[in-house]
């Protein structure tokens, strides 16, 4: 059995760790603040940009929809018989909500043995690996935040088929990904001078 130092060392690293894991964004309905509380995101999504060539606010949108950029953020329990805890709905994890999966061939495809989905500079490049790999396989636009989500929701040969016909609410779930990847992009270009400027620029000029 494990000694009561081991167990006290096994709680005091799980505490640490929680407690040095990154907060959700206080207004994430405003991308420029998102930005400005963390900065170390905006230039892990400038650098998805320069990657992927995928536009700052379409991942950043659809990261929003799919876990409120919660780090360790899980779907849902399934229920057997409607009342037995019965695993997950998926395997999706983390800020992008990957599942397991899909982030196995980004790993494969990219060579970022090291990626963790609970990290966003990771979970926003397999977003940008994403869009790309869409325009790729379905001719869909990176700007297209509404087409893009349908995609990252039902698959490639999901979208091919034409599924989320028969579903209107991923329908309107997608116009709301599509409606708020707007207003970060219009946000975005009233702040990005500033956020491109270094720390030490700030602190002379700021």
């Amino acid at each position: 059995m494990p000694s009561y130092k081991t167990a006290l060392l096994t709680v005091v690293s799980v505490f640490l760790l929680a407690s040095c894991a990154t907060p959700p964004p206080k207004n994430p309905e405003n991308i420029c603040e998102i930005f400005r509380e963390h900065r170390d995101w905006y230039f892990a999504a400038k650098d998805v940009r320069e990657r992927w060539g995928v536009p700052i606010h379409v991942p950043m949108s659809m990261m929003y929809q799919e876990s409120s950029f919660r780090h360790n953020a899980i779907p849902p329990r399934d229920y057997l018989f409607g009342f037995i805890p019965w695993g997950r709905v998926s395997s999706a994890y983390g800020y992008a909500q990957a599942k397991t999966m899909t982030w196995k061939d980004y790993v494969r495809e990219t060579g970022n043995s090291g990626a963790d989905r609970d990290d966003f500079e990771d979970a926003i490049d397999f977003m940008g690996w994403f869009i790309f790999k869409t325009q790729k396989v379905n001719g869909v636009s990176k700007w297209d935040a509404y087409s893009q989500y349908l995609n990252y929701h039902e698959g490639w040969g999901g979208f091919k088929h034409k599924s989320y016909k028969k579903k209107p609410w991923l329908v309107k779930v997608s116009r709301k990904v599509d409606n708020r990847a707007r207003r970060y992009s219009s946000q975005l270009k009233s702040c990005e001078k500033d956020l491109d400027h270094g720390w030490l620029w700030r602190l002379f000029f700021g």
